[in-house]
């Protein structure tokens, strides 16, 4: 496979920097609970799993969701993940394959539709703020939307040339993202969608972030 050669990485945070599959899970499975559904397992939430994240939730509670269900799965759904977060570690590779990046010359920042005040306290949390130049996270109260618009604002306010930067994310929504605005993009198979989901997008697929990091250029 050709390595691809770009001189910023824009990074994802959940399920692709952070391990937080498990607090993803018991998130969901608070919402089945708040509607009265059973519990579902991981193979079933990433089966689902889609963007915007509405259609997840449409799609495990058999209903369609107004306003104020939508409102209301999401505060359910935060409620719980934040009560999970302690329990989340690192991914593999993190944060010694970031810093490699980073002594290499080479820049990165982040990205997130998590929300900003809690994503930028828990990076801190980790020890990975000076590893980035720029962390944006979700500035709206209810989340779940798509990331593309997002990546333009993060790329323009860098003033970084989209064919210059790789997007390295865990769901078909950062590819999609990716390719919106022009940059190149590599998936992890550690998060919320299956290997053949992500292989649809056309984009190189990998299972961890040093493998991901593999593909980029000396």
């Amino acid at each position: 496979m050709m390595r691809l050669k770009v001189s910023h990485i824009v990074w994802d945070w959940n399920g692709t920097l952070l391990d937080d599959n498990k607090a993803v899970l018991a998130a969901a499975n608070e919402v089945c609970a708040g509607f009265g559904r059973p519990a579902i397992t991981w193979d079933e939430w990433r089966e689902v799993y889609a963007r915007p994240m509405k259609l997840s939730y449409e799609k495990i509670l058999g209903r369609e969701l107004g306003e104020e269900d939508w409102a209301r799965v999401d505060k359910l759904y935060h409620e719980r993940y934040d009560l999970q977060l302690h329990t989340c570690g690192l991914a593999m590779g993190v944060p010694d394959g970031l810093q490699a990046w980073g002594a290499s010359g080479r820049t990165q920042s982040l990205l997130s539709m998590w929300f900003h005040a809690q994503l930028v306290l828990t990076i801190d949390g980790f020890g990975l703020t000076d590893l980035f130049q720029r962390v944006d996270g979700l500035q709206s109260a209810v989340g779940g939307g798509s990331k593309a618009e997002h990546l333009a604002l993060h790329l323009q306010a860098q003033q970084l040339d989209p064919a210059d930067v790789v997007m390295i994310g865990d769901v078909v929504d950062d590819a999609d993202a990716a390719r919106a605005v022009g940059a190149q993009c590599v998936l992890v198979t550690t998060g919320a969608m299956s290997r053949t989901a992500l292989q649809a997008t056309g984009f190189p697929v990998t299972d961890s972030v040093p493998d991901a990091l593999s593909l980029l250029a000396d």
